[in-house]
């Protein structure tokens, strides 16, 4: 079982270029479900019947796991029963009448536009640590794109000349995003006064540095946004995501359109770009309901 584990983790990464992420996460899931069925005194993945499948999935629902990971759970067993048959190492898949668990459709954390110009000025400063931290904060927020993206950056990632910005997404897709003029001049000064002191005579196309002169982590960068919004007083939780989450959300207040946005976004799908549009019918309604006399 494990052999063909490893064989269908390999076709992932090989032939659907699955991000490393995903793939880690299928892993885990998948051995965590291997370990089960050998419990149950199971040596042969075909001898697993819906009704152990469903017992697993009992199992690991009542350890408090939410629907989203109930559902990545079921997609990896899905996707690697699927790969078995295919390979013809089983004849049919006890997961045919299972359906996906419900999803409650949670909003995003977001920050108010003037929340995120509080957090943003918060490193200050001439040091070439606070210059780094000013230039990744706010390329985050005018680009929304991932941490693993950010910090993957190169010196070739951006187009200087017209001000875009070439990211490898999941699955090794790219995509060009616009910077922004305050993000290009933060990124700009960085690079001229802050990032040759940070390298310390090392040799690296990688864009931001930490103090060591190697690549910024995204652990490194978590730590910073925590460190930054409790500076800034914000009550709420702000992590690296809520600068996403704020980018898609602020642009379609002001009036983006929705596939526009889920291209620089980099979601496959439109549909997990549109949970967006449910924070702006919020939004609207707040205006509405504050400024309308009949609000």
């Amino acid at each position: 079982m494990q052999e063909l584990l490893a064989k269908y983790l390999n076709y992932l990464l090989i032939e659907r270029g699955v991000a490393q992420n995903t793939l880690e996460a299928y892993g885990r899931d998948l051995r965590r479900f291997l370990v089960f069925i050998r419990q149950k005194g199971l040596t042969q993945l075909q001898e697993a019947t819906p009704e152990i499948l469903i017992e697993y999935l009992i199992r690991i629902k009542n350890e408090g796991l939410s629907a989203n990971s109930m559902n990545r759970q079921l997609a990896a067993l899905r996707g690697f029963y699927k790969y078995l048959l295919m390979e013809k190492k089983i004849e049919q898949t006890p997961l045919a009448n299972i359906e996906l668990a419900k999803v409650w459709m949670r909003l995003p954390d977001t920050l108010s536009k003037e929340e995120m110009k509080v957090i943003l000025a918060q490193p200050g400063g001439e040091k070439p640590s606070a210059l780094r931290d000013t230039a990744m904060l706010e390329l985050l927020y005018a680009t929304g794109i991932r941490v693993s993206e950010l910090v993957n950056l190169t010196m070739n990632s951006i187009n200087w000349q017209v001000g875009f910005l070439t990211v490898m997404g999941k699955g090794n897709k790219e995509r060009i995003v616009p910077i922004g003029k305050t993000a290009y001049d933060c990124v700009r000064v960085y690079v001229d006064n802050a990032r040759s002191q940070l390298m310390q005579k090392k040799s690296t196309e990688v864009l931001f540095l930490n103090r060591f002169g190697g690549k910024f982590t995204r652990q490194g960068f978590w730590k910073m946004v925590i460190r930054y919004a409790k500076k800034a007083g914000l009550q709420k939780k702000v992590h690296p995501h809520t600068f996403r989450h704020s980018f898609a959300s602020h642009l379609l207040e002001g009036g983006a359109d929705l596939r526009i946005v889920q291209v620089m976004l980099g979601h496959a799908d439109i549909s997990t770009t549109q949970i967006y549009t449910h924070i702006t019918r919020d939004r609207l309604k707040e205006i509405h309901q504050k400024y309308h006399p009949r609000g």
